[in-house]
């Protein structure tokens, strides 16, 4: 639950290429469990870079150890991908700032102790008016509203936090009032790493299936395996699942080495949750009719990667920000 938080706020001290490698392995069981550890480190990676000394005991300490998980409050019914558009306000009173609005899409937030919500405290200023809160979900005003039905990832909640006159402190802005959007983004790039892990441990989940599968049926007086079509389609699955955990790797090697990571996590977490979709839909392929029921769990793959290439940014998202570095980096003006 904190495996880049450092020893002395109780986590384990290690890397993200080590968070990367445990998120893989805990979405290769499960990959709604990993979502948990994921938006965990998500919020824990936020307050320990942007946190004050009292913030981190306060609001980093008492999530290492897993009794207590984080939500991140930032998106919203109407913003979509566009996380700048943030319509969630938050109005300095006295000491406090009052916080009105709704977040949509939180994942944990049922079960989740508190977390970070995004408001902004001038909508004139657009992204540059987005601070963040720390907020315990206790607070007065603060409730949980319409939790989705979801096509897959149904072993962790997701729901809308609604926010009626939220009273925190101004010692809980994490950075300084304006610094949200910047301290979001921030943190998506290295959640776009523990996607691009989650969907290759869906993958890897969906090959070992296939192989296993496709060694013990039998079709045409041989084993499934050694019809050339179904070995095709094991190399794919294969080579897709190594290039995703390679590119992954590489990214988080970079943030490891403090260099810039946009680029390089938006091409993992591309072509990983691509590739989870593809390896999970072969997967069903070559199961045939048992991958089209609940006995075998390659319908359960196909669910779960598809989100995927939705949250922490569409693959459209990822195309844009990959294609703007492109552009930067090699192009003449």
């Amino acid at each position: 639950m904190s495996v880049t938080v450092r020893e002395e706020y109780g986590g384990s001290g290690l890397d993200y290429q080590a968070y990367a490698i445990g998120m893989e392995e805990v979405a290769r069981g499960d990959a709604a469990v990993s979502i948990v550890m994921g938006v965990n480190n998500l919020y824990l990676g936020a307050v320990q870079q942007h946190g004050t000394e009292q913030q981190k005991q306060d609001f980093l300490v008492p999530y290492t150890q897993g009794e207590h998980i984080a939500f991140y409050a930032l998106s919203e019914p109407g913003n979509g991908s566009d996380a700048g558009a943030a319509s969630t306000t938050a109005k300095l009173q006295g000491d406090s700032y009052q916080i009105n609005g709704t977040k949509a899409w939180i994942s944990n937030s049922k079960e989740a102790s508190g977390g970070i919500v995004f408001a902004t405290v001038d909508k004139s200023m657009k992204h540059k008016g987005i601070t963040a809160f720390l907020t315990p979900k206790d607070v007065p005003g603060l409730s949980i509203a319409k939790k989705e039905s979801k096509m897959g990832m149904r072993a962790t909640s997701t729901c809308q936090l609604v926010l009626e006159d939220v009273h925190v402190p101004r010692s809980r802005v994490l950075g300084a009032a304006g610094d949200g959007f910047k301290i979001a983004m921030q943190s998506l790039d290295c959640g776009r790493i523990g996607i691009a892990a989650q969907a290759t441990g869906i993958a890897q989940a969906a090959l070992e299936l296939a192989v296993d599968y496709s060694q013990k049926r039998m079709a045409f007086g041989k084993q499934l395996a050694r019809l050339q079509l179904i070995q095709q389609k094991l190399a794919d699955m294969a080579t897709r699942v190594e290039i995703s955990r390679l590119l992954t790797w590489r990214a988080a090697w970079l943030k490891d080495n403090g260099l810039p990571i946009t680029k390089e996590a938006a091409m993992a977490k591309l072509h990983a949750s691509e590739s989870a979709t593809f390896c999970a839909h072969q997967c069903i392929q070559i199961l045939g009719g048992m991958g089209y029921t609940t006995d075998l769990p390659a319908e359960l793959y196909y669910r779960n990667a598809r989100v995927t290439e939705i949250y922490e940014g569409t693959s459209e998202i990822q195309r844009i920000v990959i294609a703007n570095a492109v552009l930067r980096e090699l192009g003449k003006e």
